[in-house]
């Protein structure tokens, strides 16, 4: 099992809002990179927006659950850097599993060879892309891996 998908899998159901925060800045941030910093957050939060809206100091307060209740501005902002709903700090555990699940494809694709696999499938005939898919299936069989987080 990767270290992603373990780390997946001891996250508990009901996330708060500093484990949603962390793990929409670990799955954004580019492939090869650390997520990144308080002060890096911070700085893009406010260049977009024209002023000061958030701190660094902030942004360490709710990544780290010392702040549990931010107000709308800063959860869109944060949501808005991170390319994703606000719903997603604000939603049930169901919808933000459907937006984890939507990460999660984008965090597959971050992988070069994941990427030119779906880019040259593009064109292919429903069976075509059906041969290929079950391929797939039959190594990831004999290496060992799991199909469960694809449903």
């Amino acid at each position: 099992m990767s270290d992603e998908a373990e780390q997946k899998a001891q996250e508990p159901a009901g996330r708060d809002l500093a484990a949603k925060l962390e793990h929409l800045l670990r799955v954004t941030a580019p492939a090869g990179q650390k997520p990144p910093s308080n002060e890096e957050v911070a700085t893009a939060i406010n260049i977009a927006a024209g002023e000061k809206t958030i701190s660094a100091t902030y942004v360490w307060q709710l990544r780290t659950g010392r702040k549990t209740n931010p107000t709308m501005r800063h959860l869109e902002a944060l949501a808005q850097y991170c390319g994703v709903s606000a719903a997603y700090f604000l939603s049930d555990d169901e919808e933000s599993a459907k937006i984890d699940e939507q990460l999660a494809l984008l965090d597959a694709l971050k992988q070069s060879d994941a990427r030119n696999i779906a880019l040259r499938s593009t064109g292919l005939s429903e069976s075509s892309r059906q041969a290929v898919s079950n391929m797939i299936d039959q190594l990831r069989k004999l290496e060992g891996l799991s199909d469960e987080e694809f449903g």
